[in-house]
């Protein structure tokens, strides 16, 4: 964006915990003290009078005057800080690369730090030389750094103040800083925005004299009306995070730059319809219903991530149709669910529960009655995906016979039998496990008649979906000896949180195993979920990718580098990329890259440009008959 003489901006920015995501005289320390003996002592009162200095209550010259007599430092040790401090930009500030070499005469650097090490960082920006201002060092004849400038006015209070005011900069001065030193430049009127950065520290007593809180340089440019490296900061994207997901979930999403809100319990459809108004991610596990009617209410849900396995919670059509990709863990938590499958198969078998329960009431039942080794029985899994396929791996190595049924064509592993019919598979198995999912047509999928087809003195797990089996039935099937042992994870009806009552109809029954849906409630699972589905909406976000997506067109798109992205999400109709393209040619946009996908519902197109572009443009996109959604990425 060209800045005009009129409305001239200028970008004053401070270098520590600014540009950088350090305290530069802290990285020099870590160097220069590594082999002193007080090394871990000295660095934390550099710390100390650091934060002191920066929240203004020790005066600047005294805070640089301590710091430097700590340090120990030289300059042979400046390579190295440079060296680091250049890895160590802010990451904003980094991704922001091309608007600082746009703008080399409106970029300044006013720091209270020392131009050795600040110039050769800044310049790498195209930020020029002579537009840094910042303290000197002074070296005795052996390099060591003994003092500093003290005829240099930024060494002193108000310092910035007295360089901005010799600058004579006519025009808006925007000063962006997180310290007191940076809102002193407002208070004393020589900057028209104090804006307190906050990417890599917070101060509050620096954050509440701040005219703008910009917790990246991508809101400054965006609050600025200025074209950045994002067309919208990620601090603005709102998500909303249900039932208590993993801790690691949410720093990961944080650690990006999104606005987080985490709640612990599920939200029933009329509370998450008005939850949902204004967020644009939503994520959660197995209990909230992502109806029509909560899609409908979502006027800004740009995407939602299931924290689990299933997304039969999700009505993903409706999210289709509305433009938003569903993201799931289809294989985080495989393993957890098939060892409880495991455990349980040889709890039951050996009639554990019930003989737990018989010692903690001091009675003393020893018997080999119903109790059996499962070696050499017969295991039949009704449902042959992820989980059902490596139960079937690790049942066979225990020495059972596998056999199993699924709608779809798999194939088998190691010496499993495949069972072309349900019947078949209850005629033959010793013990049943359920592992399908819990869509609509699945819901009471084993009833009664199931149950007696089955061979008398069955075992019967499940740990796929609630509303699968006819909890009605089961009961009866354990109360006849038809089922001699059952082990359930999930209900037609779970409780929201932990602080809500369990009511089933399977309470108290014998040789009964119920948990409280925990089949992926591992350690492991619930951190390979944290870390693959913010992965996912975090590459939709930043580059468009639907890979994974169980409702989109999956697309992995390439690297984008000096152009912008349009991603346009319509309805699949005949002609839209047409449009779309003759829109593109009116406002003379130059494709570099254009990616399509289509499913029967939607269509899904991806355009890289050139870097110039008409104003108007996004908003002609927006106008094409049948769009859904349209964001500009880059």
């Amino acid at each position: 964006m060209k800045i005009e003489e009129e409305e001239k901006q200028y970008f004053v920015i401070d270098f520590d915990s600014t540009f950088t995501q350090v305290e530069a005289l802290d990285i020099l320390g870590e160097i220069s003290l590594s082999n002193h003996p007080e090394k871990n002592a000295r660095l934390q009162k550099i710390k100390d009078i650091t934060d002191l200095g920066m929240a203004g209550e020790m005066s600047l010259r005294e805070s640089l005057i301590a710091r430097i007599q700590l340090l120990n430092g030289n300059k042979a040790h400046l390579p190295e800080l440079i060296s680091r401090l250049s890895k160590l930009v802010s990451k904003s500030i980094e991704r922001n690369s091309v608007f600082f070499n746009e703008h080399p005469e409106n970029t300044f650097i006013i720091s209270n730090g020392f131009k050795e090490f600040i110039v050769p960082v800044v310049t790498k920006f195209g930020i020029k030389a002579d537009h840094v201002f910042a303290n000197d060092m002074v070296f005795d004849e052996d390099g060591n750094i003994i003092d500093l400038n003290r005829n240099n006015v930024l060494s002193i209070n108000g310092g910035k103040v007295k360089q901005i005011e010799a600058l004579k900069l006519k025009g808006q001065i925007n000063m962006i800083g997180d310290g007191y030193t940076d809102y002193e430049v407002r208070q004393a009127g020589m900057a028209n925005n104090f804006y307190a950065y906050t990417e890599n520290v917070e101060r509050e007593p620096v954050k509440k004299h701040a005219d703008h809180i910009a917790p990246s340089f991508d809101e400054i440019l965006y609050h600025k009306k200025m074209s950045g490296a994002l067309s919208y900061p990620k601090n603005r994207i709102k998500m909303l995070l249900l039932e208590s997901v993993h801790p690691n979930a949410l720093a990961k999403l944080k650690e990006e730059g999104f606005s987080v809100e985490s709640y612990p319990a599920g939200l029933d459809e009329d509370e998450l319809c008005e939850k949902i108004k204004g967020i644009h991610v939503l994520g959660l596990r197995s209990k909230t219903q992502v109806t029509a009617k909560v899609i409908k209410e979502a006027d800004k849900l740009m995407a939602i991530g299931a924290f689990c396995i299933g997304t039969n919670q999700i009505d993903t059509e409706a999210a289709l149709e509305a433009g938003i990709p569903v993201f799931n863990a289809p294989f985080s938590n495989t393993r957890s669910v098939v060892e409880l499958a495991i455990a349980e198969m040889i709890s039951l078998m050996r009639g554990i529960s019930d003989k737990n329960r018989d010692m903690h009431q001091g009675i003393w039942s020893k018997t080999a009655k119903n109790s059996f080794e499962i070696r050499g029985k017969k295991l039949g899994i009704i449902g042959y995906g992820s989980i059902g396929a490596q139960l079937s791996v690790l049942a066979e190595n225990l020495g059972m016979d596998v056999y199993y049924y699924d709608l779809v064509e798999k194939l088998a592993l190691g010496n499993a039998t495949k069972c072309n019919t349900m019947e078949e598979l209850l005629s033959i198995a010793d013990v049943v496990s359920l592992h399908i999912d819990g869509r609509p047509e699945n819901g009471n999928f084993f009833l009664r008649e199931h149950f007696q087809m089955m061979k008398d003195g069955v075992i019967f797990l499940n740990l796929a979906r609630g509303p699968v089996v006819d909890i009605l039935a089961l009961k009866e099937a354990i109360l006849s000896g038809k089922v001699i042992g059952a082990g359930i994870d999930v209900f037609p009806e779970e409780p929201k949180s932990n602080n809500d009552p369990f009511t089933s109809e399977l309470r108290g029954l014998p040789n009964t195993i119920l948990t409280p849906h925990i089949g992926g409630s591992t350690l492991e699972a619930q951190e390979n979920i944290a870390d693959f589905v913010p992965r996912k909406i975090m590459d939709y976000i930043n580059t468009g990718n639907t890979e994974n997506s169980v409702n989109f067109p999956n697309i992995t798109l390439p690297p984008l580098k000096d152009a912008h992205r349009l991603i346009h999400i319509h309805k699949n109709r005949p002609g839209v990329l047409a449009k779309i393209n003759n829109t593109l040619a009116e406002f003379e946009a130059n494709i570099v890259g254009q990616y399509l996908k289509t499913n029967e519902t939607i269509g899904y197109v991806i355009t890289d440009i050139n870097k110039q572009y008409g104003k108007e443009l996004s908003k002609a996109l927006k106008k094409i008959e049948h769009t859904i959604k349209f964001r500009m990425l880059y």
